[in-house]
């Protein structure tokens, strides 16, 4: 065996990890693909000689990596003067579960709602609080990574901390998550208001991203109120929804009478009441997904 099949194999075998490490930080797929084939380009540069602990190594590029594409991603927004939520890549899987690489990819619950608020995080705040709070990195490494002091370091992953507790924690019982999905879905169907109200939390959030195509779309709702009143004036595609797993939490997709998604759907579930529902109506974006699997 060559030193470059070898320094290969070794690299396909921490790529689901380094992936995982990518979309946490980044929330977009083809960004966290794009970053970890960055990585493997330093790899091949560098070379394994002066590398102890490979996965390490690997970890701390794919980290400084995202942290650019971060930094990059913001100005840009902000050129762009951007409005509306933008919503993370939804991970689908069929509503029977999730396959060992998407089990990898998400780990704990990485749901869409947590994504919301990660995406929500200065850069480097974001790198030090996936680094530290997910993957155990010490602010020691995590330090030279930011460009912070290791005190520094543990500030910023203390200040997401603090964000990271406003998001809504689904309920550990997937099941129970279903039932109320499902009674929200059927009242929307049916248009009784009274059972979309019972459905949701009082504080419900809703998020929809209908990229530059769907502007019209965009928008952030707030209460109850204005969510059912909201899903009654999209009642129609209640009909069509496949049920699915979205980065683990009940969903759906919506469908156009031509069999295009109109939209991808995300609910979490706290308490026996839906807290927050996710929208992805973007159509370049829907067109990308791969809904061979959970097409109804």
């Amino acid at each position: 065996m060559t030193d470059d099949t070898w320094l290969a194999e070794r690299f396909e075998a921490d790529r689901p990890h380094l992936r995982s490490v990518a979309y946490r930080m980044l929330g977009s797929l083809s960004e966290a693909d794009d970053a970890v084939q960055e990585t493997w380009i330093r790899l091949s540069r560098s070379g394994p000689d002066d590398i102890e602990n490979l996965r390490a190594w690997l970890t701390t590029v794919v980290a400084r990596v995202c942290l650019n594409m971060l930094r990059a991603r913001r100005t840009r927004r902000e050129t762009q003067l951007e409005d509306g939520p933008h919503l993370p890549d939804p991970v689908l899987s069929p509503e029977a579960g999730m396959d060992p690489e998407q089990e990898v990819l998400l780990g704990d619950s990485i749901g869409i709602a947590l994504l919301v608020v990660l995406d929500a995080l200065a850069p480097a705040e974001r790198v030090a609080f996936v680094l530290h709070d997910v993957f155990g990195v010490p602010f020691d490494e995590i330090a030279p990574i930011v460009g912070r002091t290791p005190t520094a370091s543990r500030q910023l992953a203390s200040r997401a901390r603090r964000r990271v507790r406003g998001a809504p924690v689904p309920d550990v019982d997937l099941s129970g998550q279903w039932a109320v999905v499902d009674a929200f879905l059927a009242a929307a169907r049916a248009g009784e208001f009274d059972r979309l109200l019972a459905a949701l939390d009082p504080d419900v959030v809703v998020r929809s991203d209908g990229g530059p195509t769907r502007p019209q779309m965009d928008s952030e709702v707030h209460g109850a109120m204005a969510a059912a009143n909201q899903a009654m004036s999209f009642r129609q595609f209640a009909s069509t929804a496949t049920r699915v797993l979205v980065n683990g939490v009940p969903g759906g997709v919506a469908w156009m009478p031509d069999g295009r998604p109109y939209a991808v759907l995300a609910f979490t579930v706290r308490d026996g009441q839906i807290a927050a529902i996710d929208v992805l109506a973007d159509p370049e974006r829907l067109a990308q997904l791969d809904l061979t699997e959970v097409a109804g």
